[in-house]
């Protein structure tokens, strides 16, 4: 499975010619990503046929949220379901780099049973085995990350301690710099199912991570 991350209609387009399974689209990824305009994600799942997981993230910078953040993530959740949104990606931390557990209650709240990705916030977390059972009891589905490196090779090691101690309970989806080069190996040493790349406009950039990995 690869998820292919894009911030407009065009690398939309790209990440599907080239294989994309999935797209997580977001606003700003010069900043790690925000949310995207409603209107983006209207025009993407108009013209793409895989899933669109939208990111929910109302600024860039800390994942420490105000109540007035956590507003904006709830209205910003209504308006990625009403425009036809197949997933959520999302992430919340307290003022000690833990999940916030309490903020994320509040926002899955609103999500309606849609599938939710934590983000690489995750890859802030300190002890991140325990914070994988935090998710789990969140029922959350997913979590990206880089095993707290800053790629996902380098961090491949805590990807796989990650994957093993996960099972079937959630899915570890690897990503942080996946290119073709090292994909295969990425998949071989971590055992996940699920990479993620970006996409920009250029096609053959997803292209080549599919060939090598099947």
């Amino acid at each position: 499975m690869i998820e292919a991350c894009v911030e407009s209609l065009e690398a939309a387009l790209a990440a599907e010619r080239g294989g994309a399974d999935r797209l997580e689209l977001c606003a700003n990824l010069d900043v790690g990503g925000t949310t995207p305009r409603a209107e983006l994600l209207a025009a993407v799942k108009s013209h793409v046929g895989i899933p669109v997981f939208t990111m929910i993230r109302p600024r860039g910078g800390s994942f420490v949220y105000t109540p007035t953040d956590r507003d904006e993530m709830r209205r910003d959740i209504a308006a990625a379901r009403e425009h036809g949104a197949n997933g959520l990606v999302l992430g919340m931390l307290d003022e000690r780099g833990r999940i916030d557990v309490h903020g994320m209650r509040d926002v899955l709240a609103d999500t309606d049973g849609l599938p939710v990705t934590f983000h690489r916030a995750f890859d802030s977390i300190a002890d991140q085995l325990t914070a994988l059972e935090t998710l789990i009891d969140l029922g959350l589905d997913r979590v990206l990350t880089s095993g707290g490196a800053p790629s996902a090779v380098e961090g491949a090691v805590a990807i796989r301690s990650l994957f093993e101690v996960a099972s079937s309970r959630i899915r570890i989806m690897a990503g942080g710099d996946v290119r073709a080069h090292n994909a295969r190996e990425l998949v071989r040493l971590t055992g996940v199912s699920e990479l993620h790349a970006r996409c920009e406009l250029d096609a053959s950039r997803i292209a080549q991570i599919r060939r090598v990995v099947t």
